[in-house]
């Protein structure tokens, strides 16, 4: 299974904040120009991140982001349910576009069917506190690839 970009800047997005200091607001140009992704993609994570009420987003001048949960409130099984906009891992998954003749004499389906739930099983145990549990290691990488994108080297 492979998740879509949008999932894995939503997954970054959220490791990044929790990495910061407790209530510190964020701006989207410093959390694209860490990752070195597209401001205007990671501005439609924000906003989508914001109404699954993961993240706050506070407006004007000394605006920025932050999260809204706790990272221990965050499982990321449920998050990449959301943010997914399907799991059809083959035609069938989709019974609206299944056209596959042996459908239903198939024993692939169960089988794929009961790997994607062995996958969700595993990231449901799982919050984004787990995946944190070392942010002077991650705030050091932010900072090392926050200070090489605003100044390259010659």
């Amino acid at each position: 299974m492979r998740l879509t970009q949008y999932t894995d800047y939503s997954l970054r997005v959220l490791i990044y904040l929790t990495a910061q200091k407790e209530d510190q607001l964020v701006n989207i140009k410093e959390i694209a120009e860490v990752y070195q992704i597209s401001k205007n993609h990671l501005m439609k994570v924000i906003h989508e991140l914001g109404k699954l009420g993961v993240i706050k987003t506070i407006r004007g001048r000394n605006g920025g982001i932050k999260l809204a949960k706790d990272p221990e409130d965050i499982n990321v099984g449920k998050l990449i349910r959301k943010t997914e906009e399907d799991f059809y891992l083959v035609e069938c998954f989709d019974p609206s576009n299944n056209s596959c003749i042996i459908s239903p004499v198939c024993k692939l389906k169960g089988v794929l069917n009961e790997a994607m739930e062995a996958y969700f099983n595993v990231l449901d145990q799982y919050t984004l506190a787990d995946l944190t549990t070392n942010p002077h290691q991650l705030q050091q990488l932010f900072s090392i690839q926050g200070s090489s994108s605003i100044h390259p080297k010659a």
